[in-house]
């Protein structure tokens, strides 16, 4: 089978070890890349993964009835069984029952930590009881595609957390088209007060791309902490 080659100095070899332990449990749910191979080898860590013809454009009513039917597997607790990586930074997973504390303690507060800023008091999570839904964890639209097939995700981030996590993402960085979002409320409507939950939830992305990328986020930040204090 013909094979698509990430390569990477040897010390990301636990990164790509997470993302194949990612696309696994995503498999059974959503169609993923197959892994064919991975490890180290000549100081580099490598991971080799099916080779897919993706398009940019295809079926989003498909999309967003498969992110449903993936939001649906539901866990007890928030977390992961192992930590892994959302781009570049490590991500923390560590089992806790209480959506609001997972999310303000392993998610917001390392980024904003790095990033030298001080979180001000934030309490919108503090009635919102979601379930722990399987989450991709990383989901813009640079990480989504179609095959002849049918749509098709990859790079995750995998944890179990509140669906709107993912939701919330897939508006950052040029967004989803519209019938995706009408297709998955369709599936499975959000509850009232994501409109104001995903500027908090997308605050972490931005925080980490911030901590990457460098300044030209700060603006967006800081526009998102405004709207937060709204």
């Amino acid at each position: 089978m013909e094979g698509f080659l990430k390569e990477a100095p040897a010390g990301r070899a636990d990164a790509f070890a997470a993302e194949v332990d990612g696309l696994d449990a995503l498999r059974p749910h959503v169609r993923v890349p197959k892994v064919l191979d991975h490890g180290v080898r000549d100081r580099k860590a490598y991971l080799r993964l099916e080779f897919l013809q993706l398009q940019r454009t295809g079926d989003w009513k498909a999309m967003g009835r498969m992110l449903a039917n993936l939001h649906r597997q539901t866990g007890r607790r928030f977390g992961w069984h192992r930590d892994n990586y959302i781009g570049l930074a490590p991500q923390i997973n560590t089992w806790r029952d209480e959506w609001a504390g997972f999310f303000l303690e392993f998610r917001l507060r390392p980024q904003a930590s790095k990033a030298g800023l001080d979180l001000p008091k934030l309490t919108l999570l503090d009635s919102h009881r979601p379930q722990p839904s399987l989450l991709h964890g990383d989901l813009w639209n640079g990480n989504a595609g179609f095959t002849s097939e049918g749509p098709v995700v990859f790079d995750p981030a995998v944890y179990y957390g509140d669906r709107e996590a993912d939701l919330a993402m897939t508006e950052l960085f040029g967004g989803f088209p519209r019938e995706f979002y009408d297709a998955y409320n369709a599936a499975w409507p959000l509850a009232p007060g994501y409109a104001k939950r995903k500027h908090l939830y997308n605050l972490y992305h931005l925080l980490n791309h911030l901590n990457i990328f460098g300044g030209s986020y700060r603006g967006q930040v800081e526009a998102t902490l405004g709207l937060l204090r709204l």
